[in-house]
């Protein structure tokens, strides 16, 4: 199996945005649960956030601070349909905090990829993959 980005694999066929939002410390255990299905490309940005969570209180100086935006971790990787599984279930394993998961774990948005164009070349669709 290959992830989409290959070019050789997406002929026309649904192409899906997977964007998941972490815990930073789970990063390392994501990446390896995402190479155990064969998922080799992503894009990792640092972003800041909240859900049920809605921060929390930290002091400084001797005064506590209202802190309501957390640091996460956000991935997106594009894949074939034969992969949005795979690679969902390996972001579960990798990011959830023990067996139940804890509030904060994060969450998995898949989205539809409409087009894709090569920066360089300015081709687009399955060439730009």
């Amino acid at each position: 199996m290959q992830v989409i980005c290959s070019g050789t694999y997406w002929k026309g066929g649904s192409v899906k945005l997977i964007i998941a939002i972490i815990q930073p410390n789970k990063l390392e255990g994501v990446k390896e649960a995402l190479s155990d299905v064969e998922v080799f490309r992503l894009t990792v940005l640092d972003v800041q956030g909240f859900g049920r969570q809605r921060g929390h209180a930290e002091t400084y100086r001797g005064h506590e601070i209202g802190v309501n935006l957390l640091r996460k971790v956000q991935l997106q990787i594009a894949v074939n349909d034969d992969f949005v599984e795979p690679t969902i279930a390996a972001i579960v394993k990798g990011g959830r905090s023990g067996v139940q998961g804890e509030i904060g774990d994060g969450k998995i948005f898949v989205l539809p990829m409409d087009e894709c164009v090569r920066i360089r070349t300015g081709e687009r669709g399955s060439e730009a993959i």
